[in-house]
């Protein structure tokens, strides 16, 4: 019989193009479902049911200024943007406060490395009042993939989020069992790739580093004005607000977080994102990762 009872589920998450969100519910309906196959679950002791509510910080141009309880289990999943946690949901995240409830933190990673964005995610969430109580990184679709350069392409799959909720069954067991004692993110390891892939792609990146020096190159999506509708979907699911409703053809550099939510959501194809990093991750990191977890 666990000390603490546990009253809801908050399921908060960063997720332009839909990954992170994806795998975060896949985890909370795990955490949310008992052994009998119902939808919602009490944990022993507790009267009430949990329910799960969520906080899409995707769209929210401010922090939003949220309080949990400590009654309340939290999942927080944010997208990898070179190794880190996208900075834009870190800034959001600053408004998401706990009372020393558990937390659960996920990286979706493009199918390369996650690095340090899961102890990053961790030490945000700890600073933030949570306990992280387990730790993920899982697979989603790299905002750079295309059909010319797949990298990732259509995860999460079915696989990825049945490994979803069988880990939230398992933090839900954790919590069931009265431990609600932190983790160390540190010791999440990433599944390496083939050391030729890396090498090969270290090469790439040093070269490209360089070329920038001399020749400097700000990639941008770009828009087809001949096949632009201007239906204003692009403008309407970026999560920075660096396309303005009837200029869709148009991308704000100093806004642009290149995650490419305009590209694949645009109904006409008129949206392209064209950057060397998508044939070096496509060549050298097609393998597919399997989602790595802690508790």
């Amino acid at each position: 019989m666990p000390n603490k009872i546990y009253d809801s589920i908050r399921t908060v998450y960063f997720s332009p193009t839909g990954t992170s969100k994806q795998i975060a519910e896949a985890i909370t309906r795990g955490i949310a479902a008992p052994a009998n196959g119902s939808t919602v679950f009490a944990l022993p002791g507790s009267a009430s049911r949990l329910a799960a509510q969520a906080i899409d910080l995707t769209h929210r141009s401010e922090p939003a200024a949220v309080e949990l309880s400590a009654e309340t289990v939290t999942v927080i999943a944010a997208p990898v943007y070179g190794g880190r946690i996208a900075p834009v949901a870190v800034k959001r995240l600053a408004g998401i406060r706990g009372s020393g409830g558990p937390a659960v933190v996920v990286a979706l990673y493009g199918n390369r490395a996650f690095e340090h964005a899961v102890e990053e995610l961790a030490a945000l969430a700890a600073r933030q009042g949570f306990v992280p109580v387990a730790a993920a990184a899982f697979v989603g679709e790299h905002s750079y993939s295309t059909p010319a350069t797949p990298i990732a392409a259509g995860r999460p799959d079915a696989q990825d989020l049945a490994s979803a909720e069988a880990f939230g069954q398992e933090v839900r067991q954790k919590l069931e069992s009265g431990d609600a004692a932190p983790i160390d993110a540190s010791q999440l390891k990433d599944r390496r790739a083939p050391s030729l892939s890396t090498l090969r792609f270290i090469r790439f990146v040093l070269k490209y580093r360089h070329q920038q020096k001399r020749h400097p190159v700000i990639y941008l999506p770009e828009c087809d004005a001949e096949r632009c509708t201007h239906c204003g979907r692009c403008a309407a699911i970026c999560p920075v607000g660096a396309i303005l409703r009837s200029d869709e053809t148009r991308t704000d550099p100093a806004l642009c977080i290149r995650c490419c939510a305009c590209v694949k959501g645009c109904p006409t194809g008129a949206r392209t994102f064209h950057t060397p990093f998508a044939e070096a991750l496509s060549r050298n990191f097609f393998r597919r990762k399997e989602p790595v977890t802690l508790l």
